[in-house]
C-alpha cells in the first residue's frame, strides 16, 4: 500500500498496479478529497492515489496532507499524497496523485470503504470477498 512508495515509484508516475473505482455511486460524486480547506470531487479512487478535475497541470510536483471523505459516513482517512501527472480531458483535464502514507489504520479504512463501493455498485452479484480481493488485487484494466 502507500506506505511502501518508492523513490523510482514517485519518478515514474504512471505506474498503478491496484484497480481504480469511479468515485460516483447512482451517478452522484461519493469520494471527496478535502485539500488546504477545499472538498474536491474525486473522479476515480484507488488504494494507490485518486484523480481529481484539473484546469492546468501543476508547474511541479507537489506533496500535500489530505482528508479523504466518503459521502454519508462521518469517518475521515488522513494522510500525504504527492501529484504525479495530468492528463488533458475536457474543460481542462483531471490530475493524478499518489498515496504516500494514511495515518493511522487508514489504509485499511479505505480499503473497506473501497470493497463496500464495490459492491453496491457491481452490476452483478459479488461476495465481500470477492470484493475485496478486488480491490487489493492488480489492476484488471
Amino acid at each position: 500500500m502507500a506506505e511502501n512508495v518508492t523513490e523510482s515509484e514517485i519518478e515514474n508516475p504512471e505506474r498503478r498496479k491496484r484497480q481504480r473505482f469511479v468515485a460516483k455511486r447512482w451517478g452522484s460524486v461519493c469520494f471527496w478529497i478535502r485539500v488546504d480547506g477545499e472538498r474536491i470531487p474525486l473522479n476515480d479512487l484507488s488504494l494507490e492515489g485518486f484523480s481529481v478535475p484539473a484546469e492546468a497541470p501543476l508547474p511541479e510536483p507537489k506533496t500535500f496532507p489530505f482528508v479523504l471523505q466518503i459521502e454519508g459516513i462521518p469517518d475521515e482517512v488522513r494522510g500525504e499524497a504527492r501529484t504525479m501527472n495530468f492528463v488533458v480531458g475536457e474543460g481542462g483535464g483531471q490530475l493524478g496523485c499518489r498515496f504516500l502514507s494514511f495515518v493511522g489504520d487508514g489504509g485499511m479504512v479505505l480499503h473497506d470503504w473501497l470493497t463496500a463501493h464495490l459492491i453496491s455498485t457491481a452490476t452483478l452479484r459479488i461476495s465481500e470477498k470477492e470484493a475485496a480481493a478486488i480491490v487489493a488485487g492488480p489492476s484488471l484494466i
